[in-house]
Order: structure tokens, then sequence, then C-alpha cells
């Protein structure tokens, strides 16, 4: 056998045996098992929605507490929307999931909602911020990922289209994060009524050029191929929420809401997309929306910020931020006030001054005039008594 053979021999029983590649994955495995994952989800939407109660759905638990009456209208006499962070910690099948639920109490609530939705846009965009600075330090152990990976949309359900605030809100966000619309309350409308709502929703997102999360959809498994063909062509999702065990006519207990003429079931796909969104969320596209976050939006605004900024260097504070543009503009009419004020009583000291100095101006002037009555008459008295005027008199 020549020295060619022999090794064209090695070769091939070293790729008939192999050498331990295709464990690889398994090693990858037991490292993000053992690791975890942070995955981070907001809910933005108007007081009523009902962000707390999918929210309580989804993980069937009550993560957020629901507020009563009371409390949301004591809330909205603040007039500024909030930023509440939930933390949870998920277990399943040995499989940790840090959880961060981002709840924006006060979106939308009152008369006025020009740049409502900036404290969300600045919330996000200060996450990205964070992360891009502790990326930057010499020591990354223990960096904290606050990173928002999904925001879930919600529409309330008129039965027409988009509101002007759904549209710039939606396309604000929508540039900086996987944008997932939502309607809420699906079982207010019926299935026509309902299927007529989402495709205007659609056509004003496709006319606005608003971006969504678009998952994707072909692969190998012909299945899962026909599964995100399902789920995309939900959208936007329409879903009920509720956290209390309803009995139907057929005796089954299920997650629901009773009306006189039956049963809304949650999990019911002739009902609602709840299952569909949950399986967008957590069991088929959870890491396609840690990546899509990673490589798509994070990547975007840290160029954007290493093309403007030196290394290390802050970013600029925003000025433009609702909040600090009510106080500034609350101080600058204090201000204007309080200068208007000190010029009323400028203005009415300059006239007391004027008027003193008229007065002592028409004093002056009487006395002046005195002493020229007293010179002509000592004058005269003078001239009166002077020899010259005895001479003529005789």
């Amino acid at each position: 056998m020549s020295a060619s053979e022999a090794s064209a021999s090695s070769k091939t029983q070293v790729a008939s045996g192999g050498i331990g590649i295709a464990n690889l994955p398994n090693q990858l495995h037991k490292i993000v098992t053992k690791k975890g994952t942070n995955f981070s989800l907001m809910v933005v939407g108007e007081s009523g929605t009902g962000k707390t109660t999918f929210i309580n759905t989804l993980l069937t638990t009550e993560l957020i507490e629901p507020l009563d009456d009371a409390n949301r209208r004591k809330k909205q006499l603040d007039k500024t929307v909030d930023i509440n962070i939930h933390k949870a910690e998920l277990e399943e099948k040995m499989f940790n999931v840090k959880l961060n639920v981002v709840d924006t109490p006060g979106f939308g609530d009152y008369v006025d909602n020009h740049d409502c939705w900036l404290p969300v846009v600045d919330f996000i965009e200060n996450q990205y911020e964070q992360y891009l600075r502790q990326e930057q330090q010499p020591v990354r152990k223990g960096v904290v990922d606050m990173r928002v990976h999904a925001c879930l949309y919600f529409i309330r359900p008129n039965g027409h289209t988009l509101k002007p605030l759904d549209v710039r809100a939606m396309k604000a966000i929508g540039a900086r994060v996987n944008l997932i619309p939502v309607i809420a309350k699906a079982d207010t409308l019926s299935p026509a009524a309902l299927r007529q709502f989402k495709k205007r929703i659609m056509d004003v997102i496709d006319a606005q050029g608003i971006r969504i999360y678009q998952p994707p959809i072909e692969s190998e498994d012909e299945s899962v191929t026909q599964r995100n063909k399902d789920i995309t062509s939900a959208m936007p999702f329409a879903i009920i929420g509720s956290d209390r065990e309803v009995k139907t006519a057929d005796g089954r207990h299920v997650k629901g809401r009773l009306y006189p003429w039956g049963v809304a079931e949650v999990e019911n796909d002739q009902h609602c997309d709840f299952r569909k969104l949950r399986s967008l969320l957590i069991r088929t596209h959870m890491l396609d929306l840690i990546s899509k976050t990673e490589e798509d939006h994070y990547d975007r605004y840290r160029t954007a910020q290493m093309k403007t900024r030196k290394f290390g260097e802050p970013k600029p504070r925003k000025v433009d931020n609702k909040k600090f543009r009510e106080e500034e503009e609350a101080l600058r009419t204090r201000f204007t006030e309080k200068v208007k004020l000190e010029e009323n009583r400028f203005r009415q000291w300059e006239q007391r001054l004027i008027a003193e100095r008229d007065r002592l101006n028409k004093d002056l002037e009487q006395e002046h005039n005195l002493v020229k009555q007293l010179e002509s008459e000592i004058e005269a008295i003078a001239n009166a008594g002077s020899p010259n005027t005895k001479f003529f008199r005789k």
C-alpha cells in the first residue's frame, strides 16, 4: 500500500468514526440550560384594554396586581406616563427564564395625548444605552440586560381603524423594537366585524409604513412552516383575557368569560388568537425575538451612536422629553408671571416718581414765582425811597 492510499484510508476512518463535532449542540444545550436567558416584554395601550389581565393569563399567575377604579382614576390625575417593571423567574424542565414585564400606566388616558409615547421610546433607547455602556467597560462580568425584546401594542376594539395616536405611537415604537399589534377584548366584536377590523388595521399599517414583527415562515419541516403561516396570518392578534375558570355547557372547566349566550374561551382558536400569540412569544419564536433585537434593533442603535459619539462619551441628554418640557414650560410660565408682576410694580413706582417729580416741580415753580414777586416788591420799595423819586415829586 502506498503512502497516499494509507493517508486516504486514515481520512476515511476519521470521517466515518467522527471526532465529536456532532456533540457541540449538546454542549451548547447544557450551557444554555445552565445559564438560562433574559426576556423583556413591554405592554403598551390605554387603560382598560386588558393588559394586566393578559399578562396574568399568559403566565398563569398574578404577576401584576390589577388596579381598582379608584386607584386608576387617581393615577389619571397625574397626567404622566409611568414605567413600571415587574420581574419574575420562570422555570420549566430545568430551564430558567428571567422575565421582565414593562407596564406603561397612563398611556393615552388624557385629553391631550401629544407625545405620550416619548417616555416609552426613551425607556427603550435608555436600555440600549445602558447595555452599550456596559459593553464598553473593561470588565463585563455581570452585565445587566434589560433590552426590550417584544412590545405588545393593545388596540381598543372600536370596530373602525387605528386612531391617529395609535399610528404615531406604533410608528415610533416599531422603529426601535419588535412591535406586535394586539386587538384587546376581541369578544366585544362579532367574527365578521373582527375580520373587517383586522383588515383595516393591516391596511393602515402597510399604508403608513409601520414596522411590525414578522416571524420567519419557511422551515425544513412542512408542519412548522404551516404553523408559522397560521401565526402570521392571525396578525393583529385578537385576544380575550381572563384568569378565571368558568363552566361550559358541555361541563368543561376552562378559562374564559361567561355570557348569557355562552362562554368565550381564552384558549379556543375559534374564539380568539391567544394560543397563537402565546406560541409566538414563548414556545416557537422567543429566540428569534431575542436574536432580532440583538442583531437588528440594538445593532442599528449602536451603529448610529458610534457614528456620532466618541468611545466612552456619554449620550447627550434629550431636551424634548415631555415631562421635562412640561416642567420647563411651568417654570417659564412662573418666571413670566413674576417678571410681569415686577414690571407692574416698577411701572407703579415709576408713575409715583413722575407724580412726585411733577408735584415738586410745581411747588418749585410756585416758590420761584413767589421769589420773583418778592423781588419786584423789594425793588418797588427801594425805588420809592430813592432821592430821584423825591425830586420828581416836588
